[in-house]
């Protein structure tokens, strides 16, 4: 749609706000509300927004080791600029006017700190070589009782998930939360935000769902909004919705798998999809690229310290670079069938990744493989793949992190400036991490030793 025909519809509208968000390196929507006025009357549509949101981490701590921003400059605005294409509304909240911004045009952090512009310059890239994109992510989460101030203020601590027991496909546990269920479907529909299909997985109030695909930009923008649209919701229904890695250590992680396909300029051949089920050689040096580059920028896909608490134990995870034919053990899972719907599944991410990010990387590193014609070195794993020798993956967020901050590779995917910003956010994170004296610890230590 036309700039100019939404700022009509804008116009249009009988809420005098709108909400404006941008993603943190996190993946935290960060946002505002402003009069409509204000955006109609913004040069081009930039706005300004603190750019501390690119120097603290998810708990508002700023960074001591951050280059883009500190202390050291003093905060200054960043220049946001709207994006007048991801126009909804919200319909938990008025129907009123929501647009996403990023900071692509301010060259400080357009592809360093602002990670929709990274991504924004992958697709570009994607495009430039002839493609098109059909991207989607999957996510698991689970759904406890209570508000976000009574579960902080018991300490995280018995929690009281929505549903007992582990019913995956149960239509009964639907049943028992139809409304906040029903919500969820219908609301993000309305949003834009439109789903292929909900179920309970395996656990105890546990959920999955698929978003539709879409081009690779808007299949990440709605990824985003799906998981704070969830969270919202849940409020309405005195629940907290929470998509870590791992909450428990005896229960399945939650994942969020990427879906995507290549297809030709005019988005009319499916160049992933071979008639007698094997791999087109698009598809061969995709997947080559991907497993090449998986190691070296594994952050992006696991950015939390937690993140590796799913990774490699079982969960639905794995462990090792491999892949394989509908093989859901494997790290790249191939799902061949029609040519609509022929594919690749990136089982690495869990649902707490920031989606610019690990779509960006999940293209960054097929592309990669496409450009330099790589060919798969291992064949199709079959059966338990926890179990092959193939190269193992690192085992926690400081060894991953350690790995992207020296690899030339992953600054030749996406620049020297982003892959500092990012990695020193990443060892931040685990220094926080290191610092805390954990129930384990006193457990083990706080008498016997």
């Amino acid at each position: 749609m036309e700039n100019e025909k939404v700022l009509d519809l804008l116009n249009q509208t009988d809420s005098k706000k709108i909400k404006i968000a941008i993603a943190d390196i996190d993946g935290i929507l960060r946002g505002k509300y402003i009069h409509k006025r204000k955006l109609a009357n913004a040069a081009d549509q930039q706005l300004g927004i603190c750019d501390v949101v690119f120097g603290w981490d998810s708990g508002d701590v700023c960074y001591d080791n951050g280059k883009v921003t500190g202390w050291q400059t003093g905060y200054p605005d960043g220049k946001a600029k709207v994006d007048l294409s991801t126009f909804r509304k919200i319909p938990w909240e008025n129907n009123i006017p929501f647009f996403l911004a990023d900071f692509g045009d301010d060259p400080k952090y357009s592809g360093i700190a602002c990670s929709r512009s990274l991504l924004k310059k992958v697709a570009a890239e994607c495009k430039n070589m002839g493609f098109t994109t059909r991207f989607a992510q999957e996510f698991e989460w689970f759904c406890f009782r209570g508000t976000p101030s009574e579960i902080s203020n018991s300490g995280f601590q018995q929690l009281q998930p929505i549903t007992p027991g582990m019913f995956g496909y149960s239509d009964l546990r639907t049943s028992m939360n139809q409304g906040f269920v029903n919500e969820v479907i219908d609301f993000m529909e309305a949003f834009n935000v439109p789903l292929e299909g909900m179920h309970t997985e395996t656990g105890p109030g546990v959920f999955e769902a698929a978003v539709y695909y879409d081009e690779i930009l808007a299949a990440a923008d709605k990824a985003i909004l799906f998981k704070t649209g969830v969270k919202e919701i849940a409020y309405r229904h005195n629940m907290v919705a929470s998509f870590m890695a791992k909450w428990n250590k005896n229960l399945p992680g939650s994942g969020g798998h990427i879906h995507q396909s290549l297809w030709d300029a005019k988005g009319k051949t499916n160049l992933f999809w071979d008639e007698k089920g094997g791999l087109t050689e698009i598809l061969e040096y995709y997947i080559a690229g991907q497993l090449m580059c998986l190691p070296e920028i594994l952050p992006m896909f696991a950015p939390t310290v937690n993140s590796y608490k799913r990774i490699g134990h079982g969960d639905w995870a794995p462990a090792n670079v491999t892949w394989g034919f509908d093989n859901r053990t494997a790290a790249v899972r191939v799902i061949d069938g029609r040519m609509e719907s022929a594919r690749i599944e990136s089982r690495v991410p869990g649902a707490d990744t920031n989606a610019y990010l690990a779509l960006a990387a999940a293209l960054a590193s097929g592309l990669y493989g496409i450009k330099h014609k790589l060919k798969l070195q291992d064949g199709p794993v079959t059966g338990n793949s926890y179990s092959s020798k193939a190269i193992k993956l690192p085992v926690d967020l400081m060894e991953a992190t350690e790995k992207m901050a020296g690899s030339a590779l992953a600054r030749e995917l996406f620049g020297e400036g982003f892959i500092d910003h990012f990695t020193r956010t990443r060892e931040w994170e685990w220094r926080q991490f290191g610092n805390q004296v954990t129930d384990w610890e006193l457990k083990r230590y706080f008498e016997i030793i």
